[in-house]
């Protein structure tokens, strides 16, 4: 008997954090814009006659990060179980240290500090704030020279049930995305309750091309994964797409429109990569017909989108 083949999955994504708005979507992203450096919004649009009514659109990238949100309506809340750390290197820029209390001045404003802005054991200058949106950022002055770590790293921590798995969901996430590769791992040691003996203060990893954090944390934080903050992964064929989604998702519950939910609660959007080139056409009829095929789908086949995009076809549910 011989033992299937794999078909090969192409070029490792770039994956996108997507963030869940009530109606700020556009408004949040020009605010960003205007704290983190090298940023720019690249794209507004509209999709219409959704379940969430007519939902902007937009996409923008802060500090090379790229990030994709939406107005949906009030469904999905921000919680600080998946944050941003923003990495600020002396060793590279000597204001480092100016620049990180410049921008936690810019994100405290109508937001709330979660750890002040201070002196830890694990960096000179660190800081947790939830900003006026409710989307929590990290602050860090660290050396990240010889670990050519990216500006912004999104990080999941791993509270209530879910407390003591981050470990395996580093290692579930780089078997499935190509190029992966484990980073730092610092566990607990004992008499740090009540964070168990062994889980993970602290990890990072590269899935593909995008670096991401996560930690455990044993106190009763009250708030767990949820789809306000959920990852696009942007695939190049109907190969890709069948093979990310046979491996993510495992809630069968969760499936619609191209969404999934991983064994760990986190939620992931499995898209083909033309979507985006789509959504920019300007194409407003061809965009409205796309969206209600999508409507109609759990996992998305990329050539019924198209040809409902282009009016040749129906897609199929």
């Amino acid at each position: 008997m011989t033992t299937p083949v794999t078909p090969p999955v192409a070029s490792p994504p770039t994956l996108v954090p997507h963030l869940w708005y009530d109606k700020e979507a556009v408004e949040a992203a020009r605010f960003y814009v205007s704290v983190f450096p090298e940023s720019a919004v690249d794209f507004v649009g509209q999709i219409r006659n959704t379940p969430s009514g007519d939902c902007d659109l937009v996409r923008f990238t802060l500090w090379g990060q790229p990030f994709m949100a939406i107005s949906a309506g009030p469904m999905f809340r921000f919680n600080p179980s998946i944050s941003f750390f923003v990495l600020f290197d002396p060793g590279r820029d000597p204001q480092a240290r100016e620049r990180l209390d410049a921008m936690w001045d810019k994100l405290v404003d109508g937001g709330q500090a979660l750890m002040p802005l201070d002196a830890y054991p694990f960096s000179a200058r660190f800081g947790w704030i939830q900003d006026r949106y409710g989307l929590s950022w990290q602050l860090m002055l660290t050396d990240t020279s010889s670990e050519s770590r990216p500006p912004i790293v999104p990080a999941l921590m791993f509270t209530g049930d879910a407390c003591g798995k981050a470990e395996a969901a580093g290692e579930f996430w780089r078997e499935i995305f190509p190029d992966s590769q484990a980073g730092q791992l610092v566990r607990y040691g004992p008499g740090m309750e009540p964070n168990p003996a062994g889980s993970v203060m602290f990890s990072d990893f590269r899935l593909g091309n995008t670096w991401m954090a996560a930690m455990d944390s044993g106190y009763p934080h009250g708030f767990a994964f949820n789809e306000a903050i959920s990852f696009v992964v942007p695939c190049e064929d109907q190969a890709s797409i069948d093979h990310y989604w046979s491996k993510l998702s495992a809630v069968p519950e969760a499936e619609v429109c191209g969404w999934c939910k991983d064994p760990f609660g986190v939620s992931w959007q499995i898209v083909p990569a033309e979507m985006d080139t789509l959504m920019r056409s300007g194409d407003q009829a061809g965009i409205d017909r796309l969206v209600q095929a999508l409507l109609q789908m759990k996992k998305l086949d990329a050539a019924a989108l198209r040809s409902a995009f282009e009016g040749t076809g129906s897609s199929r549910p």
